[in-house]
């Protein structure tokens, strides 16, 4: 029964220092504060290189600090979306998710993702093409070009706006922006060349940010910053390394170039949401990211080769633009219909992405099925202790062949006497002789780190735990239980503590209560183990766990109850099924007991024995 214990409270000290050092000793940086009044910059077209082999690789635009005028805007209007696009540019920098709201408030706004220049914290994207041979930048179409509409009105899903522009030299740019129900627009460009000269160019697409977001979370477990994937290469990186990058004098800023052969897509991504530069798949190109720190912009562009287009000839571009929300879904249907290869890892599935997916999709499908995703989250739990059921069967099976060992275990020791090393040797040989394994019962818990990290992952980036309800006063399973006993739980006419607070964590709610009586109950299933030492671990084990745990997701607090209620049904009907009957009123009892302290005279009597 001793190494029984032994191996269960390693077990459990082992999950409890890894969750310790990844929650206790790297705790979320608070987010950097951010100037409401600081001066706003805008993106504007350079001029580029004369030669086309330059111009393809040089700098598409530059930063500068000075304001835009007014221009006209179209409306954006989409079952997702809400917004316009200004004709200054022909750049997507105002839109709304209508299906996401910022808090669960009746009154809360919804979620913005792009905000125009002269606003806070501009973010957009903007698209033109770069001169090559024959042509300036006068000449061709660029952030500050103020287009015309010749066709459309409200930008709508099978309802497309065209745009039009000349140049002097007798050049048509047209440009048809379409949008679909969810959140992926395609902008194709198209060119005339009347000008009665041959003449190169090549098009580009860029998404810009204006300092860091606001918000910023800055969790090591979470990426926030550039994702792009390019010819198979997932890449991504935070603000912080893009301030690190080196200067690349043909780009005019610190960059980072990269070509790509065949496929891939570049852009910024948060918490929940993202704006992604999809060029064509299939089609070569450039793929940037750019940090400007005069103006502390943030860009992503993508560059197509350049094209060479003989007077009286007509060259076409198409680039896509994903804005809006990170839903696992959407996301997969794009990478299946659309051939965007790879974009369902736009989603930040972590060093566990070969559990994180998986687990995901069964709990996604759960919740369609079941409609609840508490529900669900309690159904997926079911789930994995299935599929982990027989070595768990192995585990529980050899620490009930553990208990019944227990006599001769005892007749050992009395045996070996101070001889420890006589002692260890005769227990294993008759571990050997009985087919038991004294290491197996920490397989429980072991197995259970991974698919906690895994699940925790999937609870803490997926949009679609966020504002997700179970019941009662359970209304975000991405959030902390709101409920505290520093208001009786709502009974006291006073607001609970906010999330995160220090008072917070003291005061929890109902459900870490739950979580600290489940782990309590399993652990006593066992008697107390002899050991002084081992006793105390355990006895405060499952209370230190409650308020450690207090502090995070409802979701998975939810997994954990759930899983401690099927571990402890697993183990007693597997210990019945073996002829022990667990006395667990019996080891309560025996747990609230006051120990007698053992007389002297007794002590020196087992000394001398």
């Amino acid at each position: 029964m001793e190494d029984q214990n032994k191996n269960l409270l390693l077990a459990t000290v082992l999950s409890f220092v890894v969750i310790l050092v990844w929650f206790v000793l790297f705790p979320p940086p608070e987010a950097p504060p951010v100037d409401p009044n600081a001066p706003a910059v805008t993106q504007t077209q350079d001029a580029a290189p004369a030669a086309p082999a330059a111009a393809a690789n040089g700098a598409a635009t530059t930063a500068e600090a000075d304001p835009l005028p007014e221009a006209p805007r179209l409306t954006v209007d989409t079952p997702a979306l809400t917004g316009s696009i200004s004709l200054l540019g022909g750049r997507i920098d105002d839109l709304s998710l209508k299906g996401y709201k910022e808090t669960l408030a009746d009154d809360s706004p919804i979620v913005r993702l792009l905000s125009p220049v002269g606003q806070e914290h501009p973010y957009y994207a903007v698209f033109g093409w770069g001169p090559g041979t024959g042509l300036t930048a006068e000449d061709v179409p660029g952030a500050r070009t103020e287009w015309r509409v010749v066709q459309g009105g409200t930008l709508a899903p099978d309802a497309p706006v065209t745009l039009q522009w000349q140049n002097a030299k007798g050049m048509t740019f047209t440009r048809e922006i379409s949008v679909d129900d969810r959140y992926m627009f395609t902008v194709t460009d198209t060119v005339q060349n009347a000008s009665g000269t041959a003449v190169s160019l090549f098009p580009y697409g860029i998404v810009a940010r204006h300092g860091q977001p606001a918000g910023l979370q800055n969790f090591f477990v979470l990426h926030e910053g550039m994702v792009s994937r390019t010819d198979g290469t997932l890449t991504e990186q935070k603000y912080d390394d893009l301030m690190e990058l080196p200067v690349v004098e043909r780009e005019g800023a610190q960059a980072e170039v990269v070509d790509a052969g065949a496929d891939g897509w570049i852009g910024f991504t948060d918490k929940y949401w993202m704006t992604t530069l999809i060029p064509e798949q299939g089609v070569p190109f450039t793929a940037v990211t750019k940090y400007v720190p005069s103006a502390d912009i943030f860009q992503t562009e993508t560059r197509k080769p350049v094209q060479e287009l003989a007077a009286g000839a007509t060259v076409t571009a198409t680039t896509r633009l994903f804005a809006g929300a990170k839903e696992w879904a959407t996301i997969r249907a794009y990478e299946r219909d659309l051939g965007v290869t790879g974009f369902i890892d736009s989603i930040d599935w972590g060093w566990f992405y070969f559990l994180t997916k998986p687990i995901f999709a069964v709990l996604h499908w759960l919740n369609a099925v079941i409609g609840n995703m508490g529900l669900a989250i309690i159904a997926l739990t079911f789930v994995l202790k299935v599929l982990v059921l027989p070595l768990a069967y192995k585990s529980y099976v050899s620490m009930a062949k553990m208990k019944e060992l227990q006599p001769e275990l005892e007749a050992l020791k009395e045996r070996a006497g101070e001889d420890k090393q006589k002692l260890q040797k005769e227990m294993m040989q008759l571990y050997k002789d009985k087919k038991v394994n004294p290491a197996a019962g920490c397989l429980p818990i072991l197995i259970q780190i991974p698919i906690f990290f895994a699940l925790y992952k999937v609870i803490f980036v997926t949009i679609e735990l966020r504002h997700a309800p179970f019941f009662g006063w359970l209304t975000d399973l991405s959030a902390p239980d709101p409920s505290s006993i520093y208001n009786l739980f709502g009974l006291l006419p006073w607001a609970a503590p906010e999330p995160g607070s220090l008072i917070a964590l003291i005061f929890i709610g109902i459900l870490p209560i739950l979580l600290g009586v489940t782990m309590w109950l399993q652990q006593k299933l066992n008697p107390q183990p002899t050991d002084p030492v081992q006793q105390q671990v355990f006895a405060w084990m499952p209370w230190i766990f409650m308020f450690m745990l207090g502090g995070f997701a409802s979701g998975l607090v939810v997994y954990w109850i759930t899983n401690n209620i099927i571990t402890f049904t697993q183990q007693y009907l597997i210990m019945r099924s073996h002829g022990h009957k667990p006395d667990i009123f019996g080891n309560i009892k025996a747990g609230f007991k006051k120990k007698e302290p053992v007389p002297v005279a007794d002590k020196s009597k087992k000394a001398k024995k």
